[in-house]
């Protein structure tokens, strides 16, 4: 400071001391021929990933192909199911099953009249000419059934096919042979039937009724058997048709009071 002032007094400007700079890190001079540490690593993530390609050897050794997954049968991992025995069933469930199957079994017999009419109307039946042809109608509820009866030797066809294939239930085949069997005429004639209309079992009832028409026609005598056994009757019986507001035929919707 005294030097200063001395150089002040005798008119000499003082030399300026440059100013230290603040004391940082060095830069480090970077290698221009030097990789970056970032490609290193970049290089070294793409040798390990699985999806770049890596070029194979110098010696040109082909590449891997993908290894195909076995095929598997759809539903092969479930287990199986185990499929249970039959019970066998108590003497009580036995018992309630046949009286089930003879109780229905009776039903059927009193449908088709051989509960009570067992035997044949007629001992003889009546001998027909060659060219002897009887026609009759039967009807069932909205089943309509044209029969032709002719001598021969008792085949009968349903719409030009079998009564067997035509009705593949026995007691339907019963219930449309049944004027037959019980008047003595079933290996005597032919029948020729044309039937429409309704279900299956109405038709088999409208086959009875026509045949049992047609046989009033050859024997006079058979039509008071077989209307008092109830096969010359026309059977109104139908199911009631459902009314307005109802849900059936006379079932009423249930009462709501809120």
């Amino acid at each position: 400071m005294a030097d200063d002032e001395q150089q002040k007094q005798n008119g000499e400007q003082p030399e300026e001391t440059p100013a230290e700079e603040p004391k940082g890190e060095e830069e480090t001079p970077k290698d221009v021929g030097a990789p970056a540490a970032g490609a290193d690593e970049q290089a070294s993530s793409d040798e390990g990933s699985p999806g770049v390609d890596v070029p194979s050897d110098a010696e040109g050794e082909p590449k891997k192909e993908k290894e195909k997954k076995p095929e598997v049968v759809p539903g092969a991992e479930l287990d199986p199911i185990a499929i249970e025995p039959e019970r066998e069933l108590s003497a009580e469930e036995r018992a309630r099953q046949e009286a089930e199957a003879e109780e229905r079994a009776r039903r059927e017999r009193e449908l088709i009249g051989e509960a009570t009419e067992e035997g044949p109307v007629a001992t003889k039946p009546a001998t027909l000419s060659g060219d002897a042809r009887f026609l009759a109608t039967g009807k069932r509820k909205s089943s309509v059934a044209r029969v032709v009866l002719t001598p021969g030797s008792g085949d009968i066809r349903v719409n030009r096919r079998t009564l067997e294939a035509y009705f593949p239930r026995p007691y339907l085949q019963s219930v449309a042979k049944q004027p037959l069997v019980q008047t003595g005429y079933e290996g005597n004639v032919n029948v020729q039937v044309r039937v429409h209309g309704g279900g299956i079992s109405g038709q088999a009832s409208a086959v009875r009724h026509g045949i049992a028409r047609a046989l009033s026609e050859v024997d006079p005598e058979l039509r008071l058997e077989l209307k008092r056994r109830g096969m010359l009757t026309r059977d109104a019986r139908v199911k009631e048709r459902r009314k307005a507001g109802l849900k059936k035929a006379r079932k009423k919707p249930q009462f709501s009071k809120r």
